[in-house]
């Protein structure tokens, strides 16, 4: 089994220059709330200074150079001369076909796969040279089916690479505890429990956790979400958005599925076979002007709908709705929905979470219980989800709206329809505009080069 690892450091993605609900947490410090946005927190951090930008990256920054894998009786290298360069604090999503190479190349970073020639470079640092053991120490992985240790409590797996180098056992004590919140689950809850009492996608967050407990600059990620539902994989993505905005980690994520690398990555390298990169560039990039047909027919029909995975729900208008909690008097909400300035109240539960929402003519059915009335909440999304996850769900509910919940499911908010409609428009509009002008763009140039011809200006 590949052996799980950590170091020092955090890491970035777009989301930090989208904004964030407070200044960035550092190692021992106490989880900060997901408080419900602001105009100054929907579009920024707070840095430790008190000015107002982006959580500073601590991430490392890994170069590879002619990085070649050849094994014996191939004709061809897996993977053949790649050279490749990612910021400290980057999320970058490897993508390509089945068999082109692209978990030989992420595995090579932390040594698990030696490269047959080539550098890797982290901080400047070539690791190539150095023990291999001590480098996977000092890079976080997680992969597909967690990799956790099944005769392992959480707390243990947790603890395992922290308890590799040596920390005091209160440290590592404290630094699980402070791990299973990041990842949204109560340590109390979960600490004691064993992997085969998790759930898949809770199995998925410990893994993440034990990558990252001993607070590596870099995070290796090789397709860990593909084992696990839609309706899970979405919550576990836009949990390691949120990861990302907070830690600043440098993060290299592989997967086949164009859509996730569109909603994870701050570029996306493209890889044909042997790992030759098609393209590396920003999502926004990538969609608008592929760069041949190879990187289109990555990319797909619906451009302009798969640009709504660029935009996070906090960058929309998040309204409130008039909310009851499960033990209130079935008089008070007759109220609260009679007063004709409201045609609903979502009814949360005794967390603050989204239960159920209740109309005036549901109320006909309570017969004194709220049990039995009014429609169960199926899905909610995270302020960190992308428009297209927020349109989706609104699209599955027949009220048109969808509730916004912070990190432990509690209510923020909803998002409506029109919103979501209004920003799918404005995205067609960019569009249309974008094409317009490379249309001009190119007839100047066609034009140009006529006049040139006419002139015998050409060589």
């Amino acid at each position: 089994m590949p052996e799980t690892s950590a170091a020092s450091g955090s890491g970035a993605k777009r989301q930090a220059a989208e904004g964030s609900s407070g200044t960035p947490r550092q190692p021992g410090a106490s989880p900060e709330g997901d408080a419900p946005p602001t105009a100054a927190t929907a579009t920024a951090a707070t840095g430790p200074s008190g000015t107002t930008g982006p959580p500073e990256a601590t991430g490392a920054t890994i170069r590879l150079e002619g990085l070649t894998k050849r094994y014996a009786g191939s004709p061809a290298a897996a993977v053949d001369d790649v050279s490749l360069e990612i910021k400290a604090g980057e999320t970058v999503v490897l993508v390509g076909p089945s068999g082109c190479g692209k978990s030989t190349l992420l595995k090579m970073v932390n040594r698990l796969i030696e490269p047959t020639s080539g550098r890797i470079r982290i901080d400047d640092e070539d690791v190539t040279g150095i023990d291999a053991v001590k480098l996977r120490r000092k890079i976080g992985y997680a992969i597909q089916s967690s990799g956790l240790f099944p005769h392992m409590t959480v707390a243990q797996n947790i603890a395992q690479v922290p308890k590799m180098l040596g920390w005091p056992k209160p440290k590592i004590k404290a630094r699980v505890e402070e791990m299973l919140d990041l990842v949204g689950l109560d340590p109390a809850e979960f600490r004691g429990r064993y992997p085969r009492r998790l759930s898949g996608g809770q199995q998925q967050r410990v893994g993440v956790a034990r990558a990252l407990a001993a607070d590596p600059p870099v995070l290796l990620m090789d397709e860990p979400f593909g084992a696990v539902d839609p309706i899970t994989r979405d919550h576990l993505q836009d949990e390691l958005i949120r990861l990302q905005h907070e830690l600043r980690k440098t993060i290299v994520f592989v997967t086949h599925d164009f859509d996730e690398a569109i909603k994870l990555g701050d570029r996306i390298a493209v890889l044909r076979e042997q790992s030759h990169i098609a393209q590396f560039d920003t999502p926004e990039a990538i969609l608008t002007n592929p760069a041949d047909d190879f990187v289109s027919g990555f990319v797909g029909a619906g451009a302009a709908l798969k640009r709504l995975n660029l935009t996070r729900v906090r960058d929309v208008e998040i309204v409130g709705v008039p909310t009851a909690t499960v033990d209130e008097p079935l008089e008070t909400i007759s109220e609260m929905l009679g007063t004709g300035t409201t045609n609903e109240v979502l009814l949360l539960d005794p967390k603050q979470r989204p239960y159920k929402w209740l109309r005036r003519g549901d109320l006909t059915h309570a017969k004194g219980s709220l049990a039995r009335a009014g429609t169960l909440v199926h899905d909610t999304v995270t302020r960190d989800a992308t428009l297209r996850d927020a349109l989706e769900a609104v699209l599955t509910d027949s009220g048109g709206r969808v509730a916004v919940t912070g990190r432990r499911g509690e209510y923020i908010g909803v998002v409506d329809l029109e919103t979501l409609m209004n920003c799918v428009h404005e995205l067609l509009d960019a569009d249309r505009l974008e094409a317009i002008e490379h249309r001009h763009s190119l007839g100047e140039s066609q034009a140009r080069r006529t006049y040139a011809a006419q002139e015998g200006l050409t060589s």
